[in-house]
């Protein structure tokens, strides 16, 4: 049975590739899509890559993943990484792994996107590598899950 990697994708990043270039890059939330899939190509683990605009959709989300064969969950909260407590609860209840995911470097931008809410819950954040980011996290879940095999 193959592993679920979930990655899920916060608001307006359906708009990648058309939005603020200089800060995200020219890649489609599709063309994200296809280097998650090919990294996983070869692999016992599938992806499960959803994108939402709305907090409720991104909680049930999360809070889906108890529920199934899901090996690691992948976030880019967008705007949500520094508003939403409701899922940083979601994501405090997940008995898998979290990887924190941000195409650019919150830490070089704005103030108030220095804080992440979501950070509390998550085993690594990658952030400010663009679409690398997103191999580098399916990487990292595949290792942990590993090492995981191993301790037992």
């Amino acid at each position: 049975m193959n592993k679920i990697i979930m990655i899920l994708n916060g608001p307006n990043l359906n708009l990648l590739g058309q939005r603020e270039t200089e800060v995200y890059g020219h890649k489609t939330l599709d063309d994200l899509k296809d280097i998650c899939m090919k990294t996983v190509e070869s692999s016992i683990f599938q992806i499960d890559f959803r994108q939402s605009n709305y907090e409720g959709e991104l909680v049930q989300w999360v809070q889906e993943c108890n529920n199934s064969n899901v090996a690691g969950l992948i976030i880019n909260a967008g705007a949500y990484t520094h508003t939403s407590i409701a899922l940083l609860d979601a994501l405090k209840t997940q008995k898998t792994h979290i990887i924190e995911l941000h195409l650019s470097n919150i830490y070089r931008r704005e103030d108030y996107r220095s804080h992440s809410f979501i950070s509390e819950a998550a085993n690594g954040i990658i952030c400010g590598l663009g679409s690398i980011g997103y191999q580098l996290a399916i990487e990292a879940i595949i290792k942990l899950n590993q090492e995981k095999t191993k301790d037992k």
